[in-house]
């Protein structure tokens, strides 16, 4: 008999962390959190609290894009 294992909360693997993020999944993650935190807002009874925490995690995603340097030009222009 083969045991099986349960896949973990997301279907999609983790990528491995190789020092630099990714600024598109950076991008990605500060849209889908103020996303979510809009439609808990929007909700009948608002959920503020879920609200704020999605808020939170944009902005830690948006400090994560500005540190990976890839907002401003290498050739300085802007």
């Amino acid at each position: 008999m083969t045991a099986t294992t349960s896949a973990g909360r997301s279907a999609a693997p983790k990528s491995p962390t190789s020092g630099t993020p990714d600024p598109i999944q950076l991008y990605a993650d500060a849209h889908n959190a103020l996303a979510m935190a809009l439609h808990y807002l929007r909700m009948p009874q608002a959920n503020v609290l879920g609200a704020s925490r999605k808020a939170v995690q944009a902005l830690a995603a948006l400090r994560s894009l500005a540190s990976a340097d890839v907002c401003t030009s290498r050739d300085g222009r802007a």
